[in-house]
């Protein structure tokens, strides 16, 4: 299936690693123009010699989406770059699941407004695009209660409904919204390969929830970003995709 994303342009927060990542070569490989950012300079060089190789168009920057200013000038300066904005991806996370006041802020900084910044940020490019698609990274936390409860989980809850509201009050002017809930998603230096490091019983707990007898890869998350941003989704708006392997228990009707 061709998802028609050839010449699109999209931005993604939190491209240089994981579930990022992949979404960022995902989107490369179906030949869409694509501008990250992520936080650490050698991490964001890294990448973006990585992915500019056989033609393909990438532009890194060094942003911190909790800082609201820069957030809006980095999507300022993507827009510059590519034409214009087609297709924004909302991908950063604090992974905060301490239960402490700072975790709760930094949460609400990047997970939340992070995300609400971003698509603010975006709007006045969106409207103009034939093509309008939002995306934003859940978690099957924010669907059910597990071991990240707390802050992590809340925010990704509110972020569903944040996208879901989204999308019925720009429906009219075609710009289509949804959210992606990952389950456990397994890659070195991720946060799964430090817990079966370093503590081996969550890891081995977790690991048995999944009736597939394994966890994802941040490829099979990439892949559900690029069809729901995707043409090929133009009349999928709305919606929380959950990409787990039957992890979770919760029907969704």
């Amino acid at each position: 299936m061709d998802l028609g994303l050839k010449g699109l342009r999209v931005i993604v927060t939190g491209g240089t690693r994981g579930i990022g990542r992949a979404i960022v070569e995902t989107f490369l490989s179906e030949g869409a123009q694509v501008a990250y950012c992520a936080r650490n300079p050698e991490e964001v060089a890294a990448a973006e010699a990585s992915f500019n190789v056989g033609g393909a168009k990438s532009f890194g920057s060094v942003t911190d989406v909790s800082d609201g200013d820069a957030l809006k000038a980095w999507v300022n300066d993507a827009a510059k770059a590519m034409g214009g904005i087609d297709i924004v991806v909302a991908n950063v996370s604090a992974l905060a699941v301490g239960n402490d006041e700072a975790s709760w802020r930094k949460g609400y900084e990047v997970d939340l407004m992070g995300t609400v910044r971003l698509v603010d940020a975006a709007m006045p490019e969106l409207t103009r695009s034939a093509n309008a698609s939002i995306v934003t990274i859940a978690s099957v936390s924010g669907r059910e209660v597990d071991f990240a409860a707390g802050p992590y989980g809340a925010f990704k809850a509110a972020i569903i409904h944040y996208t879901q509201g989204l999308a019925f009050h720009l429906a009219a002017k075609g710009i289509r919204a949804n959210s992606m809930s990952p389950g456990n998603t397994y890659f070195p230096g991720g946060v799964w390969e430090k817990i079966e490091q370093g503590n081996p019983a969550l890891f081995k707990e977790s690991l048995a929830l999944n009736p597939t007898g394994r966890m994802g890869t941040p490829q099979e998350m990439a892949n559900a970003v690029a069809f729901l941003a995707s043409p090929a989704a133009s009349f999928v708006t709305g919606t929380n995709l959950v990409v787990d392997g039957a992890l979770t228990r919760g029907v969704q009707f």
